[in-house]
Order: structure tokens, then sequence, then C-alpha cells
């Protein structure tokens, strides 16, 4: 994550992500045309599924369902506005989420170089980034954030965060660790002498972040005058995905019994993305302890908080799409990517090559499970 070295930019590298940013989009367009060919489908049904079908409802009638305040209001209104010009609501989704993940690979490019934003791009659940889902455009607002923080500009960081919590409650863990990264900065100044700019410049990096509280603050005083209680989000949680406070140990049991073929019989395509979950948690374990290792404690607040709030829900759900928010698993791995022995190793290369491979083969997996209207996490 060093500033210097990733952000030292070669305009060939720029046109390596746009064509990966095109690449990648059009690999999973063409399982969408697969699957229309092949199932006799309308590009309407394709894009309409799963959580589309929430933020399309809210877009038009409100938040009438008792799990839809579970789902934040920007995307739904960003889909309503589609509507004022003509657009379908399912293609809104999908013309957002296409700029957006164009925008977060450039915030990955920005920060830590070219493998990071193609390796996102290609990521195994990269499809929740091309429709109308709220993965593509948290993840530009909040990319941006925290490349903004790190050059000091508080003031973007807030607003861009801000955006950011309009999606997702995601962007309470992101405020959580721009908080974090700003105490790190001060510390910092701190140790070289420089006491009072130290404090100064973190009260003013704390005070850009109460834009976002105050984003969050004002969709739980809506939540609040709609349903007259303060936990109606979790309340709508527990009731659409059973995700209530439980032991980890007790979570951890419940995803493997989940992913077992026998609790999903004519599903295996649910067990084995319960499966995968096991698979992500991990990975966020991993991603977690490497940035504390690095001592890049914001990045680690990040990671770390999710992982506990997933750890300790009923079961280990939609972690395999949070891995797409985690920019410091992707500046690790871009970092791995970059790096170069002191003697070249053919074997480094084999495993990049077979990494890149079975990413873009788990990316058609999984565009091709979720158009087709199969548990996608």
């Amino acid at each position: 994550m060093n500033r210097r070295a990733t952000e030292r930019l070669l305009p060939a590298d720029g046109v390596l992500v746009a064509k990966v940013w095109l690449l990648s989009r059009a690999l999973i367009a063409g399982v969408g045309l697969a699957v229309m060919a092949g199932g006799h489908i309308d590009a309407g049904t394709l894009l309409r599924r799963w959580d589309v079908l929430h933020f399309m409802a809210i877009a038009t009638d409100g938040y009438e369902d008792p799990t839809s305040p579970a789902f934040f209001p920007g995307l739904p209104l960003l889909l309503r506005a589609g509507t004022v010009v003509g657009l379908p609501m399912e293609l809104t989704g999908v013309l957002v989420s296409l700029v957006a993940s164009a925008l977060a690979a450039g915030a990955l490019y920005k920060m830590f170089g070219a493998p990071a934003a193609c390796l996102w791009l290609i990521a195994p659940t990269a499809v929740f980034t091309t429709v109308g889902y709220t993965e593509a455009v948290f993840c530009a607002a909040a990319f941006w954030a925290w490349q903004r923080a790190r050059q000091g500009q508080w003031w973007q960081a807030g607003a861009l965060a801000g955006v950011a919590c309009t999606f997702r409650v995601s962007g309470l863990f992101l405020v959580g660790a721009l908080a974090v990264l700003a105490l790190a900065n001060a510390v910092g100044d701190l140790r070289d002498g420089r006491r009072l700019a130290a404090v100064r410049r973190l009260l003013v990096a704390w005070a850009w972040l109460l834009v976002p509280l105050a984003v969050l603050g004002a969709y739980e005083l809506y939540l609040h005058g709609l349903t007259g209680t303060w936990t109606s989000w979790l309340e709508a949680q527990q009731a659409g995905w059973e995700r209530g406070f439980t032991k980890p140990w007790v979570s951890l049991v419940n995803t493997v019994d989940a992913g077992k073929l026998v609790s999903w019989p004519g599903r295996p395509d649910v067990a084995w993305v319960f499966r995968a979950e096991v698979v992500s948690m991990a990975v966020g374990l991993g991603t977690t302890v490497w940035c504390l290792v690095r001592r890049h404690w914001g990045a680690a607040a990040f990671v770390g908080i999710q992982v506990v709030a997933f750890g300790t829900s009923f079961w280990y759900m939609s972690i395999n799409r949070a891995v797409l928010l985690w920019f410091p698993l992707w500046a690790a791995l871009g970092a791995a990517v970059s790096w170069r022995p002191a003697r070249r190793h053919q074997a480094k290369d084999v495993a990049v090559a077979v990494y890149v491979v079975l990413s873009g083969a788990a990316m058609i997996i999984w565009a091709w499970l979720f158009f087709t209207g199969r548990w996608a996490s």
C-alpha cells in the first residue's frame, strides 16, 4: 500500500485496466445472452433476479414490505430517476453499475496499481457489479473516499463516504475505518513531533466524518417515523434472512450444515455457495491479519469489523459479495502479482496465470447462477 509506488501511474497500465473492464463486462454479458437464448427468456426477466426485485419494489411502492428497511434508499432512488427519462429500472441498474464499476476500478488503480484493479474486475462475484445491485456504486464511492482520505482531502472523503452510506450499511464500517485511519495518521504526526498539527488534522478529519454519520442518522430517523421502532433495520434482516446475533462458533456450524448437499435436496448450487461463504470468511480473516501485520490499521478495521458482523450472524451469508468491498484484499493480491523476486521464478508466473484463469472461470459460473435465478449469495 505504498502511496508513492502505487500512484506512479503509466498510461499503458490505465489502458490495461480499461481493456479488462471491457472484457470482463463482455464475458458476463455473453453469459447472460447465452442464458436468454437457452432459456427463451427476455432481458427483463434475466436482469430481475433476487435483490433487484427488492430495489425495484422500493422504487415503485416505497418501504411497504416488512423486509424492505434492510435495503438503503440510494439505489431505489436512482432506479426511480431512470423511469423519468423512460428507462426500465433493470436497465438503469445495469447502466449505473457499469459506470460505477469503472469508477471503482479507477480508484483501485490510483491507489494500488493496475493488478489490483484488474483482479477486482474479474472477481468471482463480479456479476453483482454489472446488474442492479449496490456493490458497484458503493465501491465507487467508498474506494474514492479512501483514496481522498489517504491524500488528506478529508472534506472530499467525508462527502464520498456520505454517498456510500446511502447505498449500504457497510457505510457505517467505512466511517469507522476512516476514523481509525485519521487517528493512525495523527499518531504518526505526533511521533514526528508535530503535536498541534496532529490534533488539528485529526479534529478536521473527524469533523468531516460527521457528514456520513448524518446520512446514516437521517435514514434511521426515516425508518423510525415509518415503523415506530429504532430497530427496524435489524428486524428486517432477521425476518428476511435470519440475520440475528449468534455465537461465532454456532454461526460456523450452521454454515457448514447449510453447505451439505442433503440440506438442499435438488438444489446443490445452494450448498456450494454456502461452502464458498466459508472460504470467503477465511479470506476476510486472512486479509485482516495481513493488514494488522502491515500496520494498516484503518484497512484492518474496515475488513475486520465486517468479518465480526458476518461471523456473528445465524450463518455466513453474502460474504461472497462483500469480498468485492474489501479493497485491502485487492491491494494485497495486486501486490502479490506485482512482486518481483530477486531471481525470476517461473512458478510465480504460473501461479498468477492459474489464479486469473480460475477467477475468470468462477466469474462466468457465478454469472450463470445469477442469470438463471439460482442462489448466488
